[in-house]
């Protein structure tokens, strides 16, 4: 019988000497013994997923919520697409998948109910302790949150999935550059959400062909899928330039990653956390990139439709954060006994931001709506 090759070999054989290697983890915060058969971060990985947050994302929204039908996104699929994308990059560039999963499937984990126009209430209700940030909840999520396992609290994630999910509320890389498999998540959220919201406001009707047709990112991708199949019907070319796009923007991007490797001789971690960011677009298709979405804030984001029901979301959970904390006593008994640790306000505020957009809106309904 053939021994099985340990995680760490593995990686040893596969993955790049700028990679995150297994063996190379700092480790958690709580000492754990290493699994038998499993991988630090796949063991993150499978974590994630069967946390009641990830669970939760299946009817959060991503940018339109229910009542536009059920083809657009939610902030599960989304996550899931950021995932694959996320994935053929790191293993083109030989980058640690394990990792790179985990910080795909965590990075929106903290999101509350009803996307950014969520986050923007929560922000305010919440500003005299601190605001709302749905990457800083996040992170609140996986180390403090969840409740799932008997000898520490949260998820006692890897030190490199807490500091990748931390460099999302900074934004400060200028000290220490994040890991290429953290700026690889990045840049596949930014490719994901690109292009499926196009493909979701095309499909609301909130957009046109022809309109996107002036946005030269657009543009050239549906002339490069003519040039392929003229004869394509309408429906047949959305689909087409749909993948294009994903696909010439994850082309781009491992054409620029090389490159820049190979010019700076990056050859280790180290060498990783000194350089200039190395993931990202090349100057010609980040320019277009930029004017696809401020097409995308102006013509979908500001849209009469969005606006609506954003303002009436905004309304319901402003009602429910009053309401909750003018009457505690409605909170479940596990949030009612983080008051005295956590405060009132912070503590509605997580119970809010855990709410899926039906549970927010039925529990409106049943406790704050005016009869």
């Amino acid at each position: 019988m053939v021994e099985p090759l340990t995680v760490e070999a593995r990686e040893a054989v596969l993955l790049a000497p700028y990679a995150m290697h297994s063996a190379a983890s700092a480790g958690r915060k709580h000492a754990e013994p290493p699994h038998p058969y499993r991988g630090p971060f796949q063991r993150d990985r499978d974590r994630i997923v069967h946390s009641a947050a990830f669970r939760r994302l299946s009817s959060k929204t991503q940018v339109f919520t229910g009542e536009g039908g059920d083809y657009h996104r939610t902030r599960l699929t989304h996550t899931l697409e950021v995932a694959s994308i996320a994935r053929t990059l790191a293993r083109a560039l030989r980058l640690n998948e394990d990792l790179v999963e985990s910080l795909a499937l965590a990075h929106d984990l903290g999101h509350p109910p009803f996307g950014h126009a969520g986050e923007e209430v929560l922000h305010a209700c919440l500003a005299d302790v601190g605001g709302f940030s749905h990457n800083q909840q996040g992170l609140r999520i996986v180390e403090e949150i969840e409740q799932r396992y008997p000898d520490f609290p949260g998820l006692n994630l890897t030190l490199e999935v807490l500091e990748g999910q931390a460099t999302r509320i900074t934004h400060d890389v200028s000290a220490r550059r994040p890991l290429v498999e953290v700026q690889v998540v990045d840049a596949a959220d930014s490719i994901a959400y690109d292009t499926h919201d196009v493909d979701d406001a095309l499909q609301m009707g909130l957009l046109t062909i022809g309109e996107l047709l002036a946005v030269p990112l657009w543009r050239e991708a549906a002339e490069r899928v003519r040039q392929r199949w003229p004869e394509l019907g309408e429906s047949q070319t959305k689909r087409a330039v749909l993948h294009e796009l994903i696909d010439w923007q994850v082309s781009d991007l491992l054409d620029q990653v090389n490159r820049r490797i190979a010019a700076a001789n990056i050859d280790s971690v180290a060498a990783v956390r000194k350089a200039p960011l190395i993931v990202e677009p090349s100057e010609s298709l980040a320019a277009k990139k930029t004017q696809l979405e401020s097409f995308l804030r102006d013509r979908v984001y500001r849209h009469p439709q969005v606006l609506r029901l954003r303002r009436q979301v905004q309304n319901e959970l402003s009602q429910m954060f009053e309401g909750y904390r003018a009457r505690p006593d409605l909170l479940p008994a596990g949030f009612r006994s983080r008051v005295d640790q956590h405060g009132l306000s912070r503590t509605v505020g997580d119970y809010l931001a855990g709410m899926t957009d039906r549970y927010a809106r039925s529990e409106y309904l049943r406790l704050f709506a005016k009869q």
